[in-house]
């Protein structure tokens, strides 16, 4: 475990089948509660990955007030169950279960905060409960596309094509998943998921093709841009009533680095949205 995570509280959630790890940090003693955030993970290797970034997270929005609850879904990290018999609805029920255990620390009002999948998870998920905001890391905006990416990685981009539904196990990045799991995934489309609360939408822009070029943007001071299709998707939102602020930021995608790795900018950017100081 990191420093970052040193003061947060290890603990196991009852869920219907097993138990869900968790970790709690708690609000700094001595300032005042604000409310509680949900924090809900990427997928598959992109959780382990990601670890370092969220506590250093969360453990700030701690030190400004807010309650930070981390889950291992079912079949996810270091809870019960195994990914091959995991469901979105199982998901969805984890997610209750720690929103409703949010809800009993009584700290004000809650927030849902997802990373990659989890914004897509985040995002169904406000559509069941009343977050007052949304905090979202890189959100995948469709879960065909975001497992199509995994499948690319290992050659197996058939596994999750326009095909009829899967009848079996299918594997991507090293996991086995239920059809059903991976069905449902599939049928995500965050166009069609538009939030009734608050958003806070953070995109990192990282060198995709000229390296040298993109770096030397970024040192020079040239601004980031969101993603063509995010963009998009924020003007449709935005003309469905939704309150979007977006943040497009310089960074490396430490979710996927081969490295452990760290974006300030994004850890910055997170606490000025929320209010809360930097780390």
């Amino acid at each position: 475990m990191d420093a970052a995570s040193l003061s947060a509280l290890p603990f196991f959630l009852s869920a219907d089948e097993g138990e869900r790890f968790c970790l709690y940090h708690e609000p700094e003693p001595g300032v005042p509660a604000r409310g509680a955030i949900l924090y809900i993970h990427p997928f598959a290797e992109e959780l382990n990955k990601s670890r370092r970034m969220v506590a250093l997270q969360a453990r700030t929005y701690a030190q400004a007030g807010f309650g930070v609850l981390q889950i291992d879904l079912y079949g996810c990290g270091d809870s019960s169950g195994d990914l091959s018999k995991a469901s979105w609805d199982i998901w969805l029920s984890d997610l209750t279960r720690a929103w409703h255990w949010l809800a009993e620390r009584n700290l004000g009002p809650r927030y849902l905060w997802g990373l990659r999948l989890g914004a897509l998870l985040a995002l169904d998920m406000a559509t069941r409960v009343r977050p007052q905001a949304l905090i979202l890391w890189q959100p995948a905006l469709s879960g065909r596309a975001h497992l199509n990416q995994f499948a690319r990685l290992q050659s197996a981009a058939r596994l999750f094509s326009s095909a009829p539904a899967v009848e079996q196990d299918s594997e991507i990045a090293g996991y086995l998943m239920a059809p059903a799991l991976s069905n449902a995934i599939n049928q995500l489309d965050a166009g069609a998921l538009t939030p009734r609360c608050p958003v806070q939408w953070m995109e990192l822009s990282w060198p995709l093709q000229d390296a040298a070029a993109d770096y030397a943007a970024a040192a020079g001071g040239a601004r980031p841009a969101l993603q063509a299709a995010s963009s998009l998707l924020i003007d449709r939102w935005r003309s469905d009533g939704a309150l979007v602020d977006a943040y497009p930021l310089h960074g490396e995608p430490f979710w996927s680095s081969a490295e452990i790795g760290v974006v300030s900018s994004l850890l910055d950017a997170s606490n000025a949205a929320i209010g809360a100081e930097p780390a």
